[in-house]
């Protein structure tokens, strides 16, 4: 009797334990890349990925404004002219004071991060690891730093968020594309877009406040009272003139600027603005110079110059005869 409730129940526990191998072997295939690999955070501008099919709006402006409003320069530093298939640095630099602290999501306070999207033109990408020379891999740091904006935008390229007192100045890697291989690609002149920031956002995509931003008041009236919680928010009671009360919800980070008992109008400013980043933009032209270009303008200065030279000597042959022929 025995051996025959162990041939029914064997049958099913080996079943059992070959479904929980398949689950712990699926569970840590997905895991292990995030240990032996671990990725960069997902921030900005990765919002602005996530949001718009391409970050450059038809006015112009970069779609990072929308949530990091204040300005703030940028610079970038690429060359006049490139040749075909080389690689050359697009230099991005964002300063700001690094002794500065920003208010980070908790309420308190830290350093600044810093972002940024380059828009090259078509057919420009980021460098291949092997292409990249040995001189300039020093300057560009971890290939990892930089993403492509979609898998079919591979010109548009982000980075960040990074440590902003080790980043201020960003070497991006360029390859140039080669119109003897694409057809569609041809010499002349283009233009580069950048988008660089400092700090939090004002916004977040949502449309809701982050703590890095004024907070107004909604309506007129007087402050019936401000409750602070345990986390550093505040809760500020506002009674209008016609009996309605409104409560305006304060989170951790802004510094409250009124007190109880204060009359205030309608869109006044309850606390201080901690923002101390910015975004800011740059355009810049660059030239996909043609190899026989160069060379046919070589070849016409060094004629004109052999001309002249040819020019001179004649000149001194024709007064050397014209003084012979006086002296005889």
């Amino acid at each position: 009797m025995k051996s025959t409730v162990w041939s029914i129940r064997f049958p099913q526990a080996s079943a059992l334990l070959k479904s929980a191998l398949v689950i712990t072997t699926v569970i840590a295939l997905w895991v292990m890349p995030d240990w032996v690999m671990p990725q960069a955070a997902s921030a900005y501008p990765f919002w602005a990925q996530q949001n718009y099919e391409t970050p450059r709006e038809a006015t112009g402006r970069i779609v990072c404004a929308n949530c990091h409003l204040a300005a703030k320069p940028v610079e970038i530093e690429v060359p006049q002219a490139v040749l075909p298939d080389t690689v050359f640095k697009a230099v991005v630099k964002i300063p700001y004071d690094t002794k500065v602290q920003q208010v980070l999501g908790n309420g308190e306070k830290g350093s600044l991060n810093v972002g940024a999207v380059l828009m090259l033109p078509e057919g420009f990408k980021i460098a291949p690891e092997d292409r990249i020379p040995e001189e300039m891999k020093e300057e560009v740091g971890p290939s990892y730093l930089f993403q492509p904006y979609s898998e079919t935008k591979d010109n548009i390229l982000l980075v960040g968020p990074l440590p902003g007192d080790q980043y201020q100045e960003i070497v991006f890697p360029v390859l140039s594309p080669d119109p003897n291989t694409d057809k569609s690609i041809h010499f002349g002149k283009y233009q580069l877009h950048l988008g660089g920031n400092r700090g939090r956002g004002q916004v977040y995509p949502t449309g809701e406040k982050s703590n890095n931003g004024v907070f107004n008041a909604s309506i007129a009236g007087t402050i019936a009272s401000i409750d602070k919680a345990e986390d550093g928010s505040y809760a500020v009671t506002i009674q209008s003139d016609a009996g309605d009360s409104v409560v305006e919800k304060i989170p951790a980070g802004p510094e409250l600027i009124v007190s109880a008992g204060q009359d205030v109008a309608a869109g006044a400013a309850l606390t201080s603005n901690p923002n101390v980043g910015g975004f800011g933009q740059r355009d810049a032209e660059i030239v996909l110079q043609s190899p026989n270009r160069v060379k046919g303008l070589i070849a016409f200065l060094a004629a004109v110059t052999l001309s002249q030279i040819m020019l001179v000597l004649k000149k001194k042959q024709v007064e050397r005869v014209q003084a012979a022929e006086m002296n005889f």
